[in-house]
């Protein structure tokens, strides 16, 4: 059985327990990353394909005649032809669940790095803010407490219920939202709540409804003061309008670690001057080496399952 490995440079298998890996009866070839250009060359003649981030489409996929399986290394499936691989029984699975604790530790640091100006404050610290001061301390940015603030979370699944249960320790009143498109008994319908947020959270897939969901229209439904925090998917946002947003104080500020081109153009909106509003990390919401060890043993545990188990 061949087995090929896309972009296993992406989990940084260096620091990982892989061996586990090469005791299975498949004879790997592994490439630490793939281009569009490569992919069709390198899974022609494989039984088995795992990928984090590599788009395998249809054109791709048929020319690999004998796959039986795709080892989705992430929990998202959307860069794969899911309809295609269903009329053509190759099975496909990802992960769920490896970077619950990572990823909503890491929304919670930006919450809190944009809540409590750490940035600014930082700054003020070392460029004489503080040196210059008649007083002891410096409040130009204050900070802005959480307790008894509302919290908007959008999608529910593990990771937003995490979220909540950090938020509820911060004394947050938490509002779990229907997702646009959603018609939801349990739930209030998002743009009723949206203009009672202090803060939103995305934790919610992406999909023909949720795509760009943070509009202009919903920016201007928002406080001054909100903050929007994404840690999902980079597509849930219209970057123009956010932009438009944070550049007229529109809302308070945001904290993201996906965009919706990954990785960025340099011409990207978002990345061309540092803002005091903004803070954007490089999509490492996920990838503390404990995750990665959980995704990694997931992925392994799929494959026997799947294909070595009656």
């Amino acid at each position: 059985m061949n087995g090929v490995i896309l972009d296993f440079a992406s989990v940084l298998p260096h620091q990982l327990e892989v061996a586990g890996l090469y005791e299975l009866p498949i004879n790997w070839t592994v490439f630490d990353s793939t281009s569009p250009e490569q992919i069709t060359e390198r899974i022609t003649e494989a039984d088995l394909i795992l990928v984090n981030k590599v788009v395998l489409n249809a054109a791709q996929l048929q020319t690999a005649q004998q796959l039986k399986y795709i080892g989705v290394m992430a929990t998202g499936t959307n860069n794969i032809d899911t309809h295609f691989c269903a009329q053509h029984n190759i099975q496909v699975h990802n992960a769920v669940g490896y970077g619950t604790e990572t990823v909503c530790q890491h929304a919670l640091a930006l919450l809190l790095t944009l809540a409590n100006r750490i940035t600014l404050n930082h700054k003020a610290a070392y460029q004489g803010t503080w040196h210059n001061s008649d007083q002891f301390c410096v409040l130009q940015h204050h900070p802005i407490e959480l307790c008894g603030k509302t919290l908007v979370i959008v999608g529910y699944g593990e990771l937003g219920k995490r979220f909540a249960s950090l938020a509820n320790a911060l004394g947050m009143k938490v509002i779990v939202a229907a997702r646009p498109g959603e018609k939801s008994l349990n739930r209030p319908d998002f743009d009723e709540v949206l203009p009672e947020a202090d803060v939103v959270s995305l934790h919610c897939l992406l999909s023909e409804q949720t795509q760009a969901m943070m509009n202009k229209t919903r920016f201007q439904k928002m406080k001054s003061s909100a903050i929007l925090i994404n840690t999902a998917r980079g597509g849930l946002i219209d970057e123009a309008a956010l932009l438009w947003a944070l550049d007229r104080d529109q809302i308070g500020g945001a904290g993201l670690d996906v965009l919706c081109e990954e990785p960025p153009q340099r011409d990207n909106v978002l990345l061309q001057n540092q803002r005091h509003n903004l803070l954007i990390t490089p999509h490492c919401a996920w990838g503390s080496i404990e995750a990665r060890q959980r995704l990694f043993n997931q992925t392994l545990e799929n494959i026997k399952t799947a294909l070595f188990r009656s």
